[in-house]
């Protein structure tokens, strides 16, 4: 049995991305591991998001979780907030992180470009906040999507240079959950690379089917292919790409022989499309309209939660300070 840790950010529900780029799989795979879930809410506040946000943010994701089938018997689901060792953890792995690293990591300087007004020191030291995460419970698996690949290799380095600086053996350097396969990075509709909030081409585990099938017949297309068995452009790849993980083979094979013969229409392949994802989405969108009224549960998983994830944190920071020559008179 192996420790496996996923997070997401408090910043709205789940979308496809997050489902299909790790979630589905991790949820699948949580009875025969020990396994930890947790709603980042301080990575959150690296945008500076609404106070009156928060809360709501953090139990959409709380709910989102749970109807994805996360089981809070079997694994450990818990709020990053209620759980202090996370920010003791993240003081301490900055005491070893470079300003450098930290500023050559992809997403600091996309975030930086996006938002110039707001580069704060919490985006620079990101990855160590995640590191943090990771490293609390001595984590061995994270299941990433192919964006996240960068932030994992620096929780690698950090734990590494921990060990090397105090002569250990002590924070086990987590590889990516992926089932041997490649990390896998779901597309947006608006023909980027990557399925986001910010980038606003998402699809939500909670959408109406309806909502599902108007964004769906917006996605990026053209006028079709002029010769036969061209390649695909990116806008296009995506979209088959989507179809991929939601539909059946020979669903897929079926398109992919109509574009090669050059005979594809693709309003028969964004019906389809829609109909595969809200075939995969109705679920989950039920038992979201079941669970994310039931204050009661929500403050149970939750209590529970923090109980669980505290008792592993406390014993690690402990351990960390101890390493690091803090002890007591």
């Amino acid at each position: 049995m192996e420790i496996v840790v996923s997070g997401i950010r408090s910043t709205g529900n789940l979308h496809l991305g997050n489902y299909y780029g790790a979630l589905r799989n991790f949820i699948k795979m949580q009875k025969e591991n020990k396994c930890f879930f947790f709603i980042a809410d301080y990575h959150s506040l690296t945008t500076h998001p609404d106070p009156a946000m928060l809360h709501v943010n953090v139990k959409n994701v709380l709910t989102d979780y749970l109807a994805a089938g996360v089981d809070p018997e079997i694994s450990t689901i818990y709020i990053q907030s209620d759980v202090p060792e996370v920010t003791e953890l993240y003081l301490l792995l900055n005491m070893h992180a470079y300003m450098g690293e930290l500023m050559k990591t992809t997403s600091f300087k996309e975030k930086a470009r996006k938002q110039p007004e707001n580069v704060n020191a919490g985006l620079l030291t990101y990855p160590t906040l995640m590191a943090a995460d990771i490293l609390l419970h001595k984590a061995y698996k994270v299941p990433v999507g192919k964006d996240q690949e960068q932030h994992l290799e620096m929780t690698r380095r950090f734990a590494r240079r921990f060990n090397n600086i105090y002569g250990v053996e002590y924070f086990p350097e987590p590889t990516a959950y992926n089932f041997g396969s490649e990390l896998i990075k779901i597309p947006g509709l608006d023909g980027s690379g990557k399925m986001g909030k910010s980038e606003g081409n998402c699809i939500y585990l909670g959408d109406d089917p309806k909502v599902i099938q108007k964004k769906v017949m917006r996605a990026l297309t053209d006028q079709g292919p002029t010769e036969m068995n061209s390649p695909k452009p990116d806008y296009i790849e995506n979209l088959f790409t989507l179809l991929n993980v939601v539909s059946t083979p020979d669903t897929v094979e079926y398109f992919n022989e109509k574009w090669n013969k050059c005979e594809i229409r693709y309003g028969d392949l964004k019906k389809q499309l829609a109909a595969d994802i809200i075939a995969v989405t109705t679920p989950i969108r039920e038992r979201i309209i079941d669970i994310q009224n039931d204050e009661a549960y929500l403050r149970k998983v939750t209590k529970m939660g923090a109980e669980k994830a505290r008792e592993s944190a406390a014993k690690t920071v402990r351990e960390v300070r101890e390493i690091m020559g803090f002890k007591p008179f």
